[in-house]
């Protein structure tokens, strides 16, 4: 399993428009293959960075899965939002792999007192 993080700058004017375009890719990424784990955008703090977060099971699973996004309606129509809209003013992609699996659970490790 591969996750991939994509770093966004925003215009810290137009975060309603990242949120519409957030709530799009809510409905088409799981459509279309990924398992999508969120969009977040700023709350305290930086006011122009934003992040997607999705795992795919490996880079040729990512390749299918852009494919169908792309012939998907509300992708198609989600990227041209986006185009047309130039709220995002940079987009940074990056896949990375879980390395600090497995976690341990925080009831197990308290002190007794």
């Amino acid at each position: 399993m591969i996750t991939c993080f994509i770093r966004y700058e925003i215009d810290p004017c137009r975060q309603d428009a990242f949120a519409e375009y957030a709530r799009n890719w809510g409905q088409a990424i799981p459509r279309c293959g990924a398992d999508l784990v969120g969009y977040f955008g700023p709350h305290e703090g930086s006011a122009t960075t934003a992040y997607g977060v999705y795992h795919v099971a490996d880079l040729a699973a990512y390749e299918t899965y852009r494919a169908r996004l792309r012939d998907d309606p509300l992708g198609r129509e989600n990227y041209a939002f986006a185009l047309r809209e130039r709220f995002i003013l940079k987009e940074d992609r990056n896949f990375l792999r879980l390395v600090s699996a497995p976690h341990a659970h925080p009831a197990r490790n308290r002190v007794a007192s």
